[in-house]
């Protein structure tokens, strides 16, 4: 184990890989005819291998994994196929939400392959699954699938239930009759230095306090496709988005700040989580921004498009350059402003005598499909002689840019590292100069006189968790499992009836979606099973929510797709039912705006 702490490095960290360990240890002379039971961050092929080293020196070891137990444990031992049923009872959570492993158990319904699924809450917190399973030809099989968890403080000092190894040794089957404790594993370690590296470190009091603060982990890991809708479960994106929201919590005490609030300004928090590693490493530093070599990496690793390239069939989040391209073959008057790492946000305002409306997507930059979906609204609207309105397609490219960066490495994961910009804050919520980004949406409103903002957004689509600090996402709690394309309608006080008589319209327009309603209805059904009823109104089979602010103009409508990770045909369909929103809403505008 090594550790070095200079210049801009935090922290120079090797750990030792904790199933390596337990190998060399439990070969040693002394524990042959003992059987091992342990749970580690580990994946199926590791945990076997390392389980037939074991039987070849005398050692019976089964090794689970500390992450989702349930689920891998259907993974790695049921055969679902024969499958009729399973009856799950799961332990009652002593801190934290209430329904913590219900949610954990997330998306068993989708992989039982059909097969009947019903979870019922323990009364007691025994930290373990009971199973009931019947198979095809009416056999009956009963488990317990045990979930190691720890109580322990979180980055905030909240006392919160996360999943632990554990290691259970004794000298029969089934027994513990010499080791049953909890083992702080790699994955675990490799956590817990890189957050004691940054709280330790004399941070200065006024915000931003770096520019670009680097986490590089690397772990052996693992990444479990389930067999649905492109779900992965994956250890290196659940430690980048813990360790992103845990220094945002960190950083958000350290400034004075309220838990969740955007409009702290830290700077860049680039959690760059790798797979593969022999033995664990985290180096943490602090860089200045690079934004050349930063846009050189993505252009040398990501699909390019070719300015011909139709937006209609584009099946990934276009480069910054065919944005560009795209919006200045347009007529219309241009206005623009400038990043803090120096890029642009590029905004088109076209005059009409239509009630004006203004258009924006990529707010939070790893929200893809939002920013395609304006484009292709912006020219299906172009089509119309008296269309009126603003344009922000990326607004911020910052975000966009460490968005492709962290995708060249993974470019299936969630990177809510690139939601903000490279202030650290949400541009919506930005209080004071130098403004940067939100100087474009402020032109917009005031060129466009617009009233009605349509903005495009979207969140995961796949489970989103933070599983060392309590599992559920803090803050973003009913954000954590997808439930289908969705409506946040806000109003200024005064503004609900034209609001709710909008919302109303845009719905009844999207129900004529071709396969929407039958998306929603698949991914409602999922969530159902394991998060309960959705806690939502639920207008013609969109759900809605709706809430009074005073941001920005009168009324926005927010759109949220799924579309966090998606490509292909899955991010297709995610910019047309954005583009379809934004077109059903500036139709309806017309009749509503109460001028």
């Amino acid at each position: 184990m090594t550790n070095a702490n200079t210049g801009n490095t935090l922290l120079d960290l090797r750990l030792e890989r904790t199933l390596d360990l337990w190998v060399q240890r439990f070969s040693q002379p002394e524990w042959r005819g003992r059987h091992v039971e342990g749970w580690l961050f580990e994946g199926q092929a590791e945990r076997r291998a390392a389980e037939r080293q074991l039987a070849a020196v005398g050692v019976q070891a089964r090794f689970h994994s500390a992450y989702k137990p349930l689920v891998q444990h259907f993974i790695d031992n049921v055969d679902c196929a024969r499958l009729r049923a399973a009856h799950i009872r799961y332990p009652a959570a002593q801190v934290g939400p209430e329904q913590r492993f219900r949610l954990e158990a997330y998306p068993l319904a989708a992989l039982l392959e059909g097969a009947a699924l019903t979870l019922e809450a323990r009364a007691d917190a025994l930290p373990c699954y009971d199973v009931e399973l019947q198979l095809q030809g009416g056999e009956h099989i009963r488990q317990q699938v045990w979930a190691p968890n720890r109580s322990h403080g979180d980055a905030t000092g909240a006392t919160v239930l996360s999943p632990t190894g554990w290691l259970r040794v004794g000298t029969r089957a089934g027994a513990a009759d010499l080791l049953d404790c909890a083992v702080s594993t790699d994955y675990e370690q490799t956590f817990a230095q890189a957050l004691q590296a940054v709280r330790g470190h004399p941070w200065p009091e006024q915000e931003p306090y770096f520019e670009r603060l680097q986490l590089r982990v690397e772990l052996a890991g693992y990444e479990q496709p389930v067999a649905w809708a492109g779900e992965t479960i994956s250890t290196a994106e659940a430690l980048h988005e813990d360790l992103y929201f845990s220094l945002l919590e960190f950083f958000q005490q350290h400034s004075g700040r309220p838990l969740g609030d955007r409009r702290l300004q830290p700077g860049q928090i680039v959690p760059d989580v790798r797979l593969g590693a022999a033995a664990p490493r985290v180096h943490v530093s602090l860089q200045p921004f690079d934004a050349a070599a930063q846009d050189a990496l993505a252009a040398a690793h990501l699909p390019q498009q070719a300015p011909q390239e139709a937006l209609d069939e584009l099946g990934h989040a276009p480069a910054p350059a065919y944005i560009v391209q795209t919006m200045h073959a347009w007529p219309g008057q241009r206005f623009s402003a400038r990043t803090r790492q120096g890029r642009t946000v590029w905004g088109q305002y076209q005059r009409g005598t239509q009630r004006p409306v203004f258009i924006s997507g990529g707010q939070h930059a790893n929200e893809t499909s939002g920013v395609v979906g304006a484009l292709r609204a912006a020219q299906a609207l172009l089509q119309q002689p008296d269309a009126h309105f603003a344009l922000i397609a990326l607004e911020n490219p910052d975000g966009y840019a460490l968005h492709r960066e962290l995708c060249c490495q993974h470019g299936g994961h969630m990177h809510h590292a690139a939601r903000y910009t490279a202030l650290g804050d949400d541009v919506e919520y930005r209080e004071s100069a130098p403004w940067f980004e939100r100087e474009a949406r402020q032109m917009a409103l005031a060129l466009s006189g617009a009233r009605l903002h349509v903005n495009l957004h979207g969140y995961p689509a796949h489970e989103w968790t933070r599983p060392l600090s309590g599992y559920v996402p803090r803050g973003f709690e009913q954000w954590m499992c997808p439930k289908g394309f969705f409506l946040i309608l806000r109003h200024h006080a005064g503004w609900e009836p034209p609001a709710r008589a909008l919302l109303a319209a845009v719905c009844a327009r999207l129900k004529q979606v071709p396969g929407l309603a039958e998306y929603n209805a698949r991914q409602r059904a999922l969530y159902e099973r394991h998060a309960g009823p959705l806690p939502f109104e639920v207008i013609d089979g969109i759900a809605c929510m709706q809430t009074q602010t005073a941001h920005d103009a009168p009324v926005t409508l927010v759109t949220e797709f799924p579309d966090e990770t998606v490509s292909g045909d899955a991010f297709r369909f995610a910019h047309l039912v954005q583009m379809q929103t934004v077109l059903a809403a500036v139709q309806a505008w017309q009749d509503i705006d109460p001028r």
